[in-house]
């Protein structure tokens, strides 16, 4: 399966409505990539359920997952977070997450 599959599964067209505010906002295709990539994780790890549906108290419980389990690098982290808030804010037009998602020192 691959990212469009596993995106349009928790919720049909979400592909494109990602894509195309990629390129609303004018971002590169490394951008795009990346963004996509964190985004299928989140929605995979909370077992592609309709990204609708979750919440900031689900945003937070990948970031830490990310931060304590899998220890991704700061800048990882931040990447992932980016993409999470791109995702809420202008794909799905809900509120980013609070600052309590910053990686630890």
């Amino acid at each position: 399966m691959d990212i469009d599959e596993s995106l349009d599964e928790s919720q049909p067209g979400l592909v494109g409505r990602v894509k195309d505010a990629i390129r609303k906002h004018q971002l590169n295709q490394r951008a795009e990539q990346t963004y996509l990539h964190w985004i299928t994780r989140f929605v995979l790890f909370h077992g592609q359920k309709d990204p609708e549906a979750l919440g900031n108290e689900d945003r937070q419980l990948f970031l830490q997952y990310l931060n304590d389990r899998i220890r991704v690098s700061r800048a990882r982290f931040n990447q992932a977070s980016q993409a999470l808030t791109f995702f809420y804010e202008d794909v799905l037009g809900k509120a980013a997450i609070d600052s309590t998602g910053c990686a630890a020192a």
